[in-house]
């Protein structure tokens, strides 16, 4: 219960997957809680904009996609002719982002959190005002911790306007009324290939322009490699080492120009459609923080010590606005050790095993060091097996992809798991666990896996890594 001198005992700034799950978190703890957001509903950029809306496009792009190109048929389902129906795919997104953002508004009337519509920012190191910048209005509050929690917003192209018609962001990309004969995607990283893979299931020609020499920068390389000839499979085109500059809307039409990333002889693309996707920037601007002597860094990221305090006593922050991979998990994760932080409790993340999924088809994923950040830590031994040899997802004529084990040649502790198949999303929770309780491979091969499953497939890499797979 907060004092008398203290509206709330802690204020959370974002009510995104970090925020909201931080105000829970500290509410059921005991602790006087309010949650400020200026969306009309909780839940953030993921839940409103973000993952769920684009999960939701995925699967039924994915679908369709079967129906149309005749896989369903090969397994005896005789679908007729079928007919994109666009705007009941938009509806089924729609009724998927309402039902969870209306679950969040459950939970926090449940936890007796008190939810403060309006933009947050600071007035004092313990003092914030909530309400509409425009106008002035809103209500000042006081609390003992405040958790910025604010998430970040999507990176701008220089020279580039976005006008979410023709030219759109992550977030106009799923609101397109018509399947584009063409788009561009500028950015070959997570977002631009899951939004390129709906437009392109749906009949979209799909180019890809990447400025580094491979798709998805930070992933291990031998993914990134496998994932290009795969995406290239089913229809993607890459431009890679390849920069925009310059974006011309000529009614329905963009034409934008490229060149060599080192610079060279330019050229023009055409498209109905080009989303720009080229990473994501904290969202610190707006929070008058030289109010309360806090500096972004050079990335905008607010620095934290490892229970996420900020140098400025009563404040925290979690999620996107510090530094980390920018993932909705981790942000959850940190939400919780937060509150347990202000509450006395140790809350703690490790940062070191955090998966990565991106969700084409087939999925990718991965958790811990990649090949490359390994080897240059020391000696190790790496087990590789493919999913053509796994039973489960050669008999549904799912064979593309592997698993990638990576473990220190002198400890045998497995030090990062990379993979493609077409649950690698849900496969990399074994991973993760393992790696969180210090598993050697050995410990994963000589674990029994139920058959016949994908799983199979992590425990004969594991195998491999000591040179005695069963299966190749």
């Amino acid at each position: 219960m907060a004092s008398e001198q203290y509206d709330f005992d802690v204020l959370v700034i974002g009510a995104g997957p970090g925020g909201y799950v931080a105000a829970i978190r500290a509410a059921q703890l005991g602790l006087k809680t309010a949650c400020a957001d200026s969306r009309d509903t909780l839940g953030g950029t993921c839940l409103n904009v973000g993952c769920i809306p684009s999960k939701a496009m995925l699967h039924g792009s994915e679908l369709y996609e079967e129906a149309h190109d005749g896989t369903l048929a090969k397994w005896g389902v005789d679908t007729g002719t079928v007919k994109l129906d666009l705007g009941q795919l938009h509806a089924t997104r729609l009724e998927a982002v309402k039902g969870l953002t209306q679950g969040i508004e459950f939970l926090f009337k449940k936890n007796k959190i008190e939810w403060l519509k309006g933009h947050a920012s600071f007035e004092s190191a313990d003092t914030v005002k909530v309400g509409d910048p425009s106008t002035g209005s809103g209500r000042t509050v006081r609390a003992k911790n405040i958790v910025i929690a604010t998430g970040s917003s999507v990176t701008q192209l220089p020279g580039i306007a976005i006008d979410q018609e023709r030219i759109v962001d992550s977030t106009g990309a799923l609101e397109l009324a018509q399947v584009p004969k063409r788009m561009v995607v500028i950015g070959g990283g997570v977002i631009g290939l899951e939004l390129g893979s709906v437009w392109r299931r749906l009949g979209a020609e799909v180019t890809v322009v990447e400025f580094l020499d491979q798709i998805l920068p930070g992933f291990d390389g031998d993914v990134r490699k496998e994932a290009n000839k795969i995406l290239k499979k089913q229809g993607f085109e890459f431009r890679l080492s390849t920069k925009v500059t310059k974006a011309e809307r000529k009614g329905d039409t963009v034409t934008l120009t490229v060149e060599p990333a080192e610079g060279g002889k330019a050229e023009t693309l055409e498209a109905a459609v080009v989303l720009v996707s080229i990473g994501r920037k904290p969202n610190t601007e707006g929070l008058a923080l030289d109010k309360v002597g806090i500096e972004p860094n050079k990335r905008g990221q607010i620095e934290t010590d490892h229970q996420f305090r900020t140098a400025v006593p009563g404040i925290w922050a979690i999620g996107d606005v510090i530094p980390g991979p920018m993932l909705a998990h981790k942000a959850e994760d940190e939400g919780i050790a937060v509150a347990e932080n202000i509450a006395g409790e140790t809350g703690i993340v490790n940062e070191n095993v955090i998966p990565s999924v991106v969700y084409t088809m087939p999925e990718i994923a991965g958790v811990g060091l990649t090949e490359e950040e390994a080897r240059e830590g020391g000696e190790v031994k790496i087990g590789k097996f493919p999913m053509l040899a796994n039973s489960r997802a050669k008999t549904n004529r799912e064979p593309d992809g592997f698993v990638k084990v990576i473990a220190d040649a002198k400890t045998d502790r497995v030090l990062g798991v990379w993979m493609i198949n077409s649950v690698a999303g849900t496969m990399i929770g074994e991973a993760a666990v393992a790696m969180e309780f210090g598993a050697t491979s050995e410990d994963i091969a000589y674990t029994c896996h139920a058959h016949p499953t994908h799983e199979e497939a992590l425990k004969e890499a594991a195998m491999a890594v000591t040179g005695k797979p069963i299966h190749i």
